[in-house]
């Protein structure tokens, strides 16, 4: 289940192929249109919380947030609608991004914020009472797709091709953050479903260049290079060893469902 908090409508079309006025002027529902084609693509379901885009502020300094955005909603209304899906949908495991939001959108931040209070408020049955039935997930992560040994991995496999590597001058001036890569805890091996994940990117048309730095490394590459998807274990209430290569590591198979009612975490 995809939770989506925003409709995107004070998004950028970041694809030079579509940016016209008419694609402008009817952007929320051009972008329900490529994440409904995504959602096929994946053969996941998806939700919208219904919040409203905050757009990306730019400037020095930043321009306040649009009143009613996403982003300066109070975070008790923001997470209770998420802690409504949760119920309804009982994940054992959440995913979502970190504290950077991926990079600092406000509402990546937003998200990760309702993310981590949704998680601690779904379980108790003192919290958003009128939610639906209290259910605890069992595991929170950051999906951690920005990070150095990445990109250096995705580099050298470039030149050791004798291909142009795209990151070059990007890793020359990335400072390094040695705390922040080690960070990650989770690397899911999924190269075999590139192929897929990728269709399910290029649909999002209005946002994604298929000429564009998503796939300045051919497919081939990237799976040789780093063939994962990598996360931080954040939270878990199960016993879990890190590093880990399954999201579900340590979850009980048909036990699960009774081992995550409320008060059994």
């Amino acid at each position: 289940m995809v939770a989506t908090c925003t409709g995107g409508e004070r998004g950028d079309v970041l694809n030079p192929a579509l940016d016209r006025p008419e694609v402008l002027e009817n952007l929320s529902e051009i972008r329900r249109a490529e994440m409904d084609r995504a959602r096929e693509i994946l053969g996941i379901r998806q939700t919208w919380l219904g919040f409203v885009d905050s757009g990306l502020p730019e400037g020095d300094p930043l321009p306040p947030l649009p009143e009613g955005c996403f982003a300066s909603t109070d975070l008790q209304t923001a997470t209770e609608p998420l802690v409504k899906v949760i119920r309804e949908f009982r994940p054992h495991v959440v995913t979502t991004y970190d504290e950077r939001g991926g990079y600092p959108h406000p509402d990546h931040i937003m998200c990760h914020q309702i993310s981590v209070e949704a998680f601690d408020a779904a379980g108790d049955p003192d919290r958003f009472p009128g939610a639906g039935e209290p259910w605890q997930p069992l595991k929170l992560y950051y999906h951690f797709g920005f990070h150095r040994m990445k990109y250096q991995a995705l580099h050298d496999k470039m030149s050791e091709l004798g291909l142009e590597s795209p990151y070059a001058e990007r890793l020359a001036t990335w400072n390094p953050e040695p705390d922040w890569d080690a960070r990650v805890t989770t690397k899911v091996e999924c190269a075999d479903f590139f192929e897929v994940r990728d269709q399910a990117l290029i649909a999002h048309a209005t946002q994604i260049d298929p000429n564009g730095p998503f796939f300045w490394v051919p497919t081939e590459v990237a799976k040789q290079a780093w063939p994962t998807e990598d996360f931080e274990l954040a939270r878990s209430l199960v016993e879990s060893q890190t590093p880990e290569d399954d999201l579900f590591a340590g979850i009980p198979g048909p036990a699960v469902e009774a081992d995550a009612r409320p008060g059994a975490a």
